[in-house]
């Protein structure tokens, strides 16, 4: 249809609207609205711009991600009101799936006891790295088989530190996590690190490692999600978005679509609260 609103365009030059319009079989109003849209976007490079940014974020981009990615990309700043329209000009939207049930580990198993208390308060903002990290246990399975990805994220740029990936769900798990990320971040000292009662957290070994570094141990309260939502949260991504839309046949292939989701988490995906900007972008911005 635009190549006829271009045509129409063309020939006004030396006939009426009114008759190329019904030569064409356009009607004028459509056609006016093609003039004003053009006006708006003279080269049409915004909508083109819109759907290579839709494709290469594998349609899970809605129109507020993209209307940032359009100006961190492209340097073009369009109002989300524009590209919400848009889009839905060009019949594209993001890809929203239903999450399924989060099922942390953790919860079926028993506790020895060491319990810390609750210093993090369900307040997961920080104003310097190494303030305040979250972690958690999640498990994915393939058939009979299962693997486990313990995490940990710092809250300031709600970066993934550090991450280890096990078939089997036990303390070594975590202290690997940990090892991995002490070794990338050596001063952590009063660094608030956050988990649930699991029974890798209430162990000797964790109790023991954390405060060889100067970390200290916080706890969500018994049975409370909420309290470590903003680690819940970015599994919840990693699912929705990295794994159950995919016929995923092997834990390798799994393991390597965990991989590289924390790799563009990190590094590619856009957080509206870190002024769009990637957590690898914010962090750099906040040591410069």
């Amino acid at each position: 249809m635009k190549g006829k609103y271009a045509i129409i365009e063309e020939a006004s030059k030396l006939y009426p609207v009114v008759h190329l319009c019904k030569l064409l079989g356009v009607w004028r109003s459509a056609y006016y609205r093609y003039l004003v849209r053009k006006k708006l976007d003279p080269d049409g490079k915004v909508t083109g711009q819109i759907q290579s940014i839709y494709i290469q974020r594998e349609r899970k981009y809605g129109y507020r991600r993209i209307t940032a990615e359009l100006k961190r990309l492209y340097n073009v700043t369009v109002n989300h009101k524009k590209v919400q329209r848009l889009m839905r000009e060009l019949g594209i939207r993001s890809v929203i799936r239903a999450k399924r049930p989060y099922f942390s580990a953790q919860q079926a198993m028993k506790t020895d006891g060491r319990i810390a208390p609750n210093l993090l308060n369900r307040d997961f903002t920080a104003s310097r790295p190494n303030e305040k990290r979250v972690t958690d246990i999640t498990q994915y399975h393939v058939g009979d088989r299962r693997i486990y990805l313990s995490a940990t994220k710092d809250l300031c740029g709600n970066d993934i530190i550090a991450y280890h990936i096990s078939p089997r769900n036990d303390n070594q798990l975590v202290l690997d996590t940990f090892n991995k990320a002490f070794e990338q971040h050596k001063d952590v000292t009063g660094l608030i690190i956050h988990s649930d009662q699991g029974f890798q957290y209430t162990s000797h070994a964790y109790h023991d490692m954390l405060p060889t570094v100067g970390a200290k141990i916080s706890m969500s309260r018994r049975g409370n999600c909420l309290d470590n939502a903003a680690m819940e949260s970015f599994f919840s991504h990693l699912k929705a978005e990295a794994l159950y839309p995919y016929d995923i046949r092997s834990i390798e292939e799994a393991q390597q679509r965990i991989e590289d989701f924390i790799e563009f988490y990190n590094e590619e995906r856009i957080q509206l609260r870190l002024n769009k900007l990637t957590p690898l972008e914010y962090r750099s911005q906040l040591v410069a």
